[in-house]
């Protein structure tokens, strides 16, 4: 197998993990308050990636800093994303949570392109439509009344940690310029667990032991999930990998099937089309060199 090739499927487990991840703390939604969920997905994380950094001899070293303030805010945008998305999976399907979240680097074109005056092409406005189209298709049941009350509730939920994702994203590019992913990792799940911790006097659950081992599998998921998308990442081309993240919907529809008995709905195949199509011109089509638009 030739590095390229091992890059791929650490993606690929990458994405399974996180996929498992998902799947745990939903079965956990229903009985466990949010913080609390937070918390051991978070805190339980730590495990596998202070394991990961201590063989790769990057501990403690990788986790020197000189821009703490940079991953204080990366913290806690992420900490605000896994919020309102672990949130959502309390009224939505595994699958539709991961369609929105592919609308994520969309997102972040408009964002570049209002804070950062970033050159926007056809392509990318295209993009955008089709992203926004999906969307709007995704959530007819819930308009209509054929979904669950909450539907529409777990979409906005979705739509809110696209957003915050991509302002979370934006700072990561930046903090990988000096940081060693290690250390961006190891920070963001000590400051969630942390913030998760803070939920306590507000009340907490007395879960049972199975429902503690949905709480521990998601952060063992999760940190594994971290390790195996930073391999991948440094193993493989960013362009090969690109293609092989939208393998998690097919994960999400069988964790759907699987797990919860949910059959995707009327909405799902053409809402995930657009979807993907918009992603499919932000990943391959994109040219850097179109023209601005006007202001």
């Amino acid at each position: 197998m030739s590095q390229d090739q091992f890059g791929l499927a650490l993606r690929v487990a990458a994405s399974f993990f996180f996929t498992v991840m998902v799947v745990f703390v939903k079965l956990t939604t229903e009985t466990v308050p949010l913080g609390q969920i937070i918390f051991w997905r978070s805190a339980v994380a730590l495990l596998p990636l202070v394991i990961y950094l201590h063989l790769t001899g990057d501990l403690p070293a990788g986790l020197l800093t000189k821009r703490p303030g940079s991953h204080i805010l990366r913290c806690l945008l992420g900490l605000a994303a896994m919020a309102t998305s672990f949130a959502s999976l309390k009224y939505l399907p595994v699958a539709d949570s991961t369609v929105i979240g592919y609308l994520t680097p969309i997102v972040m074109l408009i964002l570049g392109r209002i804070m950062l005056g970033e050159e926007i092409n056809r392509t990318r406005i295209l993009a955008v439509v089709f992203g926004f189209v999906g969307v709007l298709v995704i959530t007819v049941p819930a308009i209509e009344g054929s979904q669950s009350d909450g539907y529409l509730l777990g979409v906005m939920l979705g739509l809110i940690t696209a957003v915050i994702t991509a302002f979370a994203k934006v700072q990561i590019r930046d903090l990988t310029k000096t940081e060693h992913p290690g250390a961006i990792a190891f920070y963001f799940a000590l400051v969630c667990a942390i913030g998760g911790l803070c939920s306590l006097p507000l009340g907490w659950a007395s879960p049972d032991l199975v429902t503690y081992g949905y709480l521990i599998g998601a952060g063992l998921a999760g940190g594994l999930a971290h390790i195996c998308m930073t391999l991948g990442l440094k193993l493989a081309e960013t362009a090969k990998l690109a293609g092989v993240e939208y393998l998690s919907l097919i994960f999400a529809v069988g964790a759907d099937l699987v797990v919860f008995q949910i059959w995707p709905g009327i909405s799902f195949v053409p809402a995930t089309c657009l979807v993907l199509i918009a992603a499919y011109l932000v990943s391959f089509r994109d040219k850097p060199t179109a023209a601005k638009l006007p202001n």
